[in-house]
């Protein structure tokens, strides 16, 4: 059975406008009063769609911008350079880095958007943790150490830079935090 092709592009209205209000003004900025101004489409319409805020929060939020490739070039300082610039990126340049603070802070308040967080963080993360685990294989993690405290190691200072101290995320940055977490024996061979 093919869906409509007006439900289709209701749906996509209201999810484009859902995830730019969430864009300019979090999740607090989200009614359904707006998105039905803004995309056109009705809130009877929304509602048959989506059953609550939250379900359309969770709906547009899930596809916030594309995963992140896995890299496999063979050393833990590669893959980690490749996949810390590639962050650096998204959190220089793309919407959900307007967004992000705005989910961490209403899960704390509603289970669902918590659960919608842990699925962005560990899909965010899994690329770092395989890199990490092939590394680990190779011995280029020392015995012991454990992916997710390297991870956190990695992603911190990115995080920090991005909404606490609003300094640069260029590639000198990027080389400073992999040398950081390579030099201090996670990587080195």
């Amino acid at each position: 059975m093919t869906t409509d092709p007006r439900i289709l592009r209701s749906k996509e209205a209201v999810l484009g406008e859902t995830y730019r209000l969430l864009a300019e003004s979090g999740i607090g900025g989200v009614s359904i009063d707006e998105v039905s101004r803004r995309s056109g489409v009705s809130k009877t319409t929304i509602y048959r769609h989506w059953p609550s805020r939250s379900a359309l929060l969770l709906e547009a939020c899930s596809t916030m911008g594309a995963p992140m490739e896995t890299p496999d070039t063979g050393s833990l300082r590669a893959d980690l350079t490749a996949l810390v610039g590639e962050l650096a990126e998204h959190l220089r340049t793309e919407h959900w880095a307007a967004v992000l603070p705005s989910i961490v802070d209403a899960a704390e308040r509603d289970p669902e958007l918590a659960d919608l967080q842990t699925r962005l963080q560990e899909a965010m993360m899994a690329p770092f943790l395989a890199v990490l685990e092939r590394a680990k294989k190779r011995g280029e993690l020392p015995r012991g150490a454990r992916p997710a405290d390297v991870v956190a190691g990695v992603v911190g200072p990115l995080f920090y830079r991005r909404w606490f101290s609003r300094e640069p995320l260029d590639g000198a940055f990027v080389k400073s935090v992999v040398s950081g977490v390579v030099g201090l024996g996670a990587g080195k061979r």
